[in-house]
């Protein structure tokens, strides 16, 4: 019998969501970085082997909304929870559960959907710790199964995907067997370039960050070979942000630049050719405008 469903992942912030969702299709599709509320949209991505298909959807971290943008980010959160066969809720808490778990448990617990919880981190905190909070999450009586993992170290993760096909029932391919994101191949790379931003940026600056790209165009290169040109802008808002982010004769920007042409041309496969330029647009959070033309839009589900 060949199963398939839909799933979706949420947490708090900065939980490991994208990192768990990465591990278990195999590909780098949300990005990572020690940031909170690193991930903006909701990402599906797809998981087909010999025994099932499993979609998932990445979703961004449930935060108190202080902009537009963070609303947007929460109205993604919502829309992934409707029609799911499976919801699983990642923590990192391993001391008492705190008000951001027990509000994330109050939204899903009245989802039809078969309810995991998942206690990530689980190379940082002792076998104890683990099997308290276990017990301790239990008695909210919301979750059909919880299990302990660390995605980061891949420790669990085969487990949790036998898990979850455990819960989906008989239904057909629903993609490809090739079909990995729907996500279009820019949206992909301004993730990474943005990715590599959190990276190399201060605190105070990520969250003020957006990448733009402006052009993607394959050519001949030397010998023959493909090469992919690359124009893209990163977004800042204020000029001394735009000052960090280029940093001392240029270093900081030709850092992100080199890290993110490693990662574009791994996932694209070929050489890649990536300019990067670096431009303000104050309060680009709440330009309602300009958040649709970055892909942070309200009304895609």
């Amino acid at each position: 019998m060949y199963k398939s469903g839909f799933v979706t992942i949420v947490g708090r912030p900065n939980v490991g969501k994208s990192t768990l969702m990465n591990n278990m299709i195999g590909e780098k599709i949300s990005i990572m970085s020690d940031k909170p509320q690193t991930t903006r949209n909701k990402i599906r991505t797809v998981l087909t082997d010999d025994e099932a298909q499993i979609v998932f959807l990445d979703t961004p971290g449930i935060h108190k909304a202080k902009n537009q943008l963070g609303e947007f980010m929460n109205v993604e959160v919502d829309t992934a929870l409707e029609g799911m066969d499976v919801v699983i809720m990642i923590t990192d808490e391993f001391n008492k559960i705190g008000p951001g778990d027990e509000f994330i448990i109050e939204k899903i617990k009245s989802t039809n959907a078969k309810k995991i919880l998942i206690l990530n981190k689980i190379d940082k905190f002792e076998k104890e710790d683990t099997y308290r909070m276990a017990q301790e999450f239990q008695k909210y009586n919301v979750f059909d199964d919880i299990m302990p993992i660390s995605a980061l170290n891949n420790q669990g993760v085969d487990s949790l995907i036998k898990l979850i096909k455990k819960h989906l029932n008989e239904g057909p391919k629903y993609f490809e067997d090739d079909y990995i994101t729907d996500r279009p191949e820019k949206f992909v790379v301004a993730e990474i370039i943005r990715e590599k931003t959190l990276m190399y940026l201060q605190d105070e600056v990520p969250h003020g960050i957006a990448v733009e790209v402006d052009e993607m165009k394959y050519r001949k290169g030397k010998e023959g070979k493909e090469l992919m040109d690359i124009r893209a802008n990163i977004l800042c808002e204020k000029k001394s942000h735009k000052s960090i982010v280029i940093g001392k004769a240029g270093r900081k920007l030709k850092g992100i630049g080199k890290a993110a042409r490693e990662d574009i041309e791994s996932l694209l496969g070929c050489q890649v050719n990536l300019q990067l330029w670096v431009k303000i647009s104050q309060d680009w959070r709440d330009n309602n405008y300009l958040l649709q033309t970055l892909g942070y839009n309200k009304h895609d589900k």
